[in-house]
């Protein structure tokens, strides 16, 4: 018996409304806050907010959940007031909504309310709603979609960060913000709050020092330090950074994959002879990040990378269980990559 075919899912309606960034939001009778960025889409929705309450502070906040829907709701809350005060009505779940919310809001498309401003919240996690975002990006209801894709790779970190420090007119030295993003290399809400943590707490320019002084225990941190110092040769601080790393509670296992993650930028970058602005666009890295990694490949040669590559490879599947003593592994690795020769030669 032939299987079926496999169903894929629907490609994304060619919007044709206004695509506003999430990080200077506008009102309009519908917004479509669309991705699976929540950090982003907060600040959408929550901006949106202060935008129509400092226009009129009467603003009537009503919040709805799509998926879990009483039939009439969305009419009933969005329908004037005997008094005509301004609503802002916000529609979380859409991705996982129900028939009667997708009724009633692909009905609202076609007759919007007068002084109702209406957020429907679409993470993407599903294709479920699909009529009604096609129905919004066809240019349905006025409205306008901000879009909150995934922040997933290196340089979009940055880009985040940067971001947070810019609107906010303030300063960050690189190295200092190379240690904040890979102190929170995770998780992207706690680096929006570390941003505004330093953001309202330090007067004047931020440096690495006040990084260090913050965030100096995050495990992260500690693992490029160690990543750092051996990269450059430096065997015996390399040691004592890995040993107070351990004795600050690091886990063996970040800590060797900060180690893989200089390395191979390292290769990525080695044997290149583009500029750098050209070289970061093809690999999806950033300027400073490529020109970092050619100042760290200076005495490194083809041979000694190769080995340091296989010796943290080696100690990667050791600290994930592959050996007894992960405190040795990782202590032969930092020897093999600062003396760039091999374990006891």
């Amino acid at each position: 018996m032939t299987p079926a075919p496999r169903r894929s899912a629907p490609a994304k309606a060619k919007s044709t409304i206004p695509q506003v960034s999430w990080r200077s939001p506008q009102p309009a009778p519908l917004v479509l806050v669309s991705g699976p960025e929540e950090v982003c889409a907060e600040r959408a929705i929550a901006g949106i907010r202060s935008m129509l309450k400092s226009e009129d502070p009467s603003l009537e906040v009503t919040d709805i959940r799509a998926d879990d829907y009483a039939a009439g709701t969305l009419l009933s809350v969005t329908s004037p007031s005997l008094f005509g005060e301004p609503r802002l009505v916000r529609v979380s779940g859409v991705e996982k909504c129900t028939d009667t919310f997708l009724t009633e809001a692909v009905s609202y498309l076609a007759h919007p309310q007068d002084g109702a401003t209406v957020v429907l919240r679409h993470t993407g996690a599903s294709v479920r709603g699909k009529k009604l975002l096609d129905g919004i990006r066809a240019g349905q209801g006025n409205g306008i979609e901000i879009a909150c894709p995934a922040v997933k790779r290196d340089s979009d970190r940055f880009d985040f960060a940067v971001g947070e420090f810019k609107a906010a007119h303030k300063r960050i030295a690189p190295v200092a913000l190379r240690s904040l993003v890979s102190a929170f290399a995770d998780d992207l809400t706690e680096l929006a709050a570390a941003c505004q943590q330093l953001i309202s707490d330090v007067p004047g320019d931020i440096d690495e020092r006040t990084v260090e002084r913050y965030y100096g225990g995050r495990v992260e941190t500690s693992a490029f330090t160690v990543a750092d110092t051996a990269i450059a040769g430096q065997y015996g601080p390399a040691l004592l950074a890995l040993r107070h790393a351990l004795a600050s509670g690091a886990d063996p296992v970040p800590l060797v994959a900060a180690v893989a993650m200089k390395l191979r930028t390292m290769a990525r970058v080695a044997g290149t002879r583009e500029s750098s602005s050209v070289l970061a666009q093809r690999l999806g890295m950033k300027d400073w990040q490529v020109d970092r990694a050619r100042r760290d490949l200076v005495g490194w040669t083809g041979n000694t990378l190769g080995m340091a590559i296989h010796a943290t490879a080696r100690a990667d599947a050791e600290v994930k269980g592959a050996s007894r003593d992960p405190v040795f592994a990782l202590e032969r690795m930092i020897t093999i990559i600062a003396t760039r020769a091999p374990y006891g030669g």
